[in-house]
């Protein structure tokens, strides 16, 4: 069965989630071909990497967005084993440092933005500034923005516009941006708790915290909704992935990936007759 990551892309379009699966029909056939699949991905994704470093011409931001036990770190960790680490960063976005809310909500990400030719991953990003902090208004009061700018009416579009303009920016300097939301089911993501406590090497995984958030999975749902509708452009697509088969989600993952570095349409630096003759030079010094 052939993965198209098209088909999980979001075209701008009003997003209903209760219309988006969250889980899919298997890609592979038994456990022995997945893991044989996923190989073969991750191969092509480390030649991929490598090829995107030498060529030095774009950087790939892929950013990572979920619900509490979607999978993030997992997929993140299967998906990318095979890159080499000197061209990948992988930064984790918790809750903003007191100078950091010194600054506009872009700034704490624009920092740690991928180099040209190197790949950059965002587990969290400025994206929880129109999630978790609007479902939480109490964040944002205590942030110390004055109340105009503050304001409910406006500050989701008006966040919603600095982003897109933000990535279409990126865009046209050079930067590839891939947004992937893993999409997980309620049910699915009490069974996931429900592990975390039953499995010792899982506990430190789960806390009072992450029961509590699950009292508000409709205004997470909603905000998730506006947000991947707003947010979902030509140059900076949002991709719905069906959370709740692992397997399936880190296949899907990684063909998203895949297709994102292969759009670059990349090679290898030529080499000059000048740069030529200096290696023949050097080769013949290497012989004696």
């Amino acid at each position: 069965m052939k993965i198209n990551a098209k088909d999980f892309r979001v075209r701008g379009e009003k997003v209903d989630l209760k219309k988006w699966p969250t889980i899919i029909k298997p890609f592979c056939k038994s456990k022995k071909r997945y893991q044989e699949l996923l190989e073969e991905h991750v191969e092509k994704l480390s030649a991929l990497q490598q090829l995107h470093y030498a060529s030095n011409r774009y950087a790939l931001l892929l950013i990572f967005q979920a619900l509490d036990a979607a999978g993030k770190d997992g997929t993140i960790r299967h998906v990318m084993s095979g890159v080499n680490p000197e061209g990948c960063d992988v930064f984790s976005f918790k809750q903003p440092s007191a100078e950091e809310l010194e600054h506009d909500f872009l700034w704490r990400t624009t920092c740690r933005l991928p180099e040209r030719g190197r790949i950059g991953i965002f587990n969290r990003s400025y994206y929880e500034e129109v999630l978790v902090v609007r479902v939480h208004p109490e964040i944002l009061r205590n942030q110390g923005l004055s109340e105009e700018l503050r304001d409910e009416k406006t500050i989701w579009k008006e966040r919603y516009r600095s982003i897109v303009d933000l990535e279409g920016h990126l865009h046209r300097n050079g930067t590839r941006i891939v947004k992937i939301f893993l999409h997980l089911s309620k049910n699915e993501q009490r069974k996931r708790f429900l592990e975390r406590i039953d499995e010792p090497d899982k506990n430190w995984k789960f806390s009072f915290a992450d029961v509590h958030e699950r009292k508000f999975w409709k205004h997470y749902t909603k905000a998730y909704e506006e947000c991947l509708h707003s947010t979902s452009t030509h140059h900076a697509p949002w991709y719905v992935v069906p959370a709740d088969d692992k397997e399936n989600a880190r296949l899907i993952v990684s063909r998203i990936v895949i297709d994102a570095l292969q759009d670059l349409k990349m090679a290898y630096p030529k080499t000059t007759p000048k740069r030529r003759r200096e290696l023949e030079s050097i080769g013949k010094l290497l012989a004696k």
